[in-house]
């Protein structure tokens, strides 16, 4: 026949044991030696640089090419800067790698955009179409021979045409014929024309 444990109220001492059980349970899942166990047992995956929060990482400024005043190696309209992770940042590099950063290693290249130039610059342009923009030298300088013939022989449509011409360059409208940009400075006064496609679209405004 089975002796039965006597039960009653529990002891202090037994009490005492308990709560420290549950606090070392609680110290070792949640320490470093859990959070190394988590990751061994397939936990959480580490992060990709390229998904690291503003504040986390820092990039350099693009190097600019002084005849196009574009970023170097710009190719379809997008160049790449490297990025460096803050310190004590641990993620995946462009490579796959998984590294611990010290804030002296590239982690990930970010992409900026940037514009096709063919050698047209916007300050010569201004500067025909102000001054001998009623002979069509800035039509002809833009690639539009045929607009360029007729402001020379009306002198500049009488003058209208040609102010007409200078406003809509100054505030580039009109562009080079070849579909290319401006050269401009780099810092300078661009032009930036925003537009709603299937890839921008309005937000609902949210009020509190």
């Amino acid at each position: 026949m089975a002796a039965t444990r006597p039960s009653g109220p529990a002891t202090p001492e037994t009490l005492a044991a308990q709560v420290l059980g549950v606090l070392w349970f609680v110290s070792v899942t949640t320490g470093p030696w859990g959070a190394a166990a988590i990751a061994a047992a397939g936990g959480e995956e580490t992060l990709r640089c390229e998904d690291l929060k503003l504040g986390q990482y820092i990039c350099k400024d693009p190097k600019i090419n002084d005849a196009t005043q574009e970023p170097v190696n710009c190719t379809n309209y997008t160049a790449h800067v490297p990025c460096f992770p803050a310190p004590n940042i641990t993620c995946k590099d462009f490579g796959g790698n998984e590294t611990h950063f010290t804030g002296n290693e590239v982690g990930f290249l970010k992409p900026v955009s940037c514009r096709n130039v063919n050698g047209y610059s916007y300050k010569v342009a201004v500067a025909l179409s102000l001054f001998l923009g009623w002979l069509g030298a800035d039509r002809f300088y833009l690639g539009y021979p045929a607009l360029g013939l007729l402001k020379f022989c009306t002198v500049g449509f009488c003058g209208i045409g040609s102010l007409i011409d200078f406003i809509l360059i100054s505030m580039q409208i009109v562009g080079p014929s070849d579909g290319s940009s401006y050269i401009i400075d780099y810092y300078g006064t661009r032009l930036i024309r925003l537009s709603i496609t299937n890839e921008t679209f309005r937000k609902t405004q949210l009020y509190p």
